[in-house]
C-alpha cells in the first residue's frame, strides 16, 4: 500500500515562493507511474495543478500555474516537489499529492486516475 506524506506548506506573502514536498513509501512506481498535485480551496472543487511521469519526467501543468509552478521528482528519494513562485492570494488552498499507475499522458489531469492520495498540506498566501 502506497502512502503519501506532504510537507512544506505554510503562510507566505503574495509574490513570494514556497516549495512543498510529497514523500512516497510502501511501493515503487513502474514505467507508467505518475504523481500529481491537486488543490482545493474552501467552497471549490478540487483542481489539477501539475503532474509528472515517474520515468521520463514528462510534465503537465494547469494554465493557471504554468510559468509560476514547477513540478519535479527525486527518484532516489521517492519524492515529488512543487516549487511555487509569484504566489497569489488565489493560490490559497489545501494542496494534495496523488500517485497512480497506468495513467496515460492525456489523463494526467484527471483526479479519478490516481489511486493514492496524501492528507494535504495548507498553503496560505496573504495579500
Amino acid at each position: 500500500q502506497v502512502q503519501l506524506v506532504e510537507s512544506g506548506g505554510g503562510l507566505v506573502q503574495a509574490g513570494g515562493s514556497l516549495r512543498i514536498s510529497c514523500a512516497a513509501s510502501g511501493g515503487t512506481f513502474s514505467n507508467s507511474g505518475a504523481m500529481g498535485w491537486f488543490r482545493q480551496a474552501p467552497g471549490k472543487d478540487r483542481e489539477f495543478i501539475a503532474a509528472i511521469r515517474w520515468n521520463g519526467g514528462t510534465t503537465s501543468y494547469a494554465d493557471s500555474v504554468k510559468g509560476r509552478f514547477t513540478i519535479s521528482r527525486d527518484k532516489a528519494k521517492n519524492t515529488v516537489y512543487l516549487q511555487m513562485s509569484s504566489l497569489k492570494a488565489e493560490d490559497t488552498a489545501v494542496y494534495y499529492c496523488a500517485a497512480g499507475v497506468g495513467i496515460i499522458l492525456s489523463s494526467l489531469r484527471s483526479s479519478s486516475q490516481y489511486s493514492y492520495w496524501g492528507q494535504g498540506t495548507q498553503v496560505t498566501v496573504s495579500s
